[in-house]
């Protein structure tokens, strides 16, 4: 947990550690930032509003070298920081001040999604059109080029490509990808899908890959149905 507040650092960590976790505090964004990247953690609970490096810099350091999955603290609650924190690559986001219990439903979300494992045996590799996807590697790529795709980024464009000429829900989205209810407010699903589109880019014919289907969901494009294919190695 990188954040200046002691107390409430040592509230988390009195909640946390009877459910099964061990906690380390890191007070500073320098201290917790080399202290994220020497590895060694599971999840990372940021504060926004850190002195001299804040969160949202010490984020964009982080990612340069690392996917540690974080979990973005908030305190101003304005919509501008967690969508800002979502840009730069936050798993997700909780505004302050929150209910302990809402902070460990999130924290295993988070944990729950999926993490290649060192020589895990291949599972089914899913195609569509020139985007090529491996589960079992947690690899994506757009005809040879390798995507370089967050946890997050990853699971949404996995969901979106089984279903591929179908329409996905919002609320299906949030309950696979991040793992909980999603609430009237809660934009964070609408900025994964902006970040992925941006890194897919349109289809060769121009042809925007992931379409928005207005208060419902989203839809992956299907080129041609022999394009889309669903492999087994």
């Amino acid at each position: 947990m990188i954040d200046d507040d002691r107390e409430l650092c040592d509230m988390v960590a009195e909640y946390l550690v009877p459910e099964g976790f061990e906690v380390e505090a890191i007070h500073s964004g320098e201290a917790g930032l080399q202290r994220a990247l020497a590895g060694g953690h599971a999840l990372i609970l940021l504060d926004v509003m850190l002195p001299r490096l804040n969160g949202f810099e010490l984020l964009r350091q982080l990612r340069a070298s690392s996917n540690t999955r974080v979990l973005l603290l908030t305190a101003r609650g304005e919509d501008v920081d967690r969508i800002v924190g979502l840009e730069i690559g936050a798993d997700d986001y909780l505004p302050k001040p929150f209910n302990p219990r809402e902070l460990l439903a999130r924290i295993r979300a988070i944990l729950r999604r999926p993490v290649a494992e060192p020589g895990a045996a291949h599972a089914g590799e899913i195609s569509v059109g020139d985007v090529r996807l491996d589960p079992a590697s947690r690899s994506a790529f757009r005809g040879p080029e390798a995507l370089e795709l967050t946890a997050v980024e990853f699971d949404l464009l996995e969901t979106l490509l089984r279903s591929a000429g179908a329409i996905v829900r919002r609320e299906q989205l949030a309950k696979t990808v991040l793992g909980r209810e999603l609430n009237a407010f809660d934009r964070s699903i609408d900025m994964h899908v902006s970040k992925l589109r941006r890194k897919l880019g349109n289809l060769p014919g121009g042809q925007e890959r992931i379409k928005t289907i207005r208060s419902v969901g989203y839809l992956y494009a299907q080129p041609t149905p022999h394009k889309a294919t669903a492999e087994r190695r």
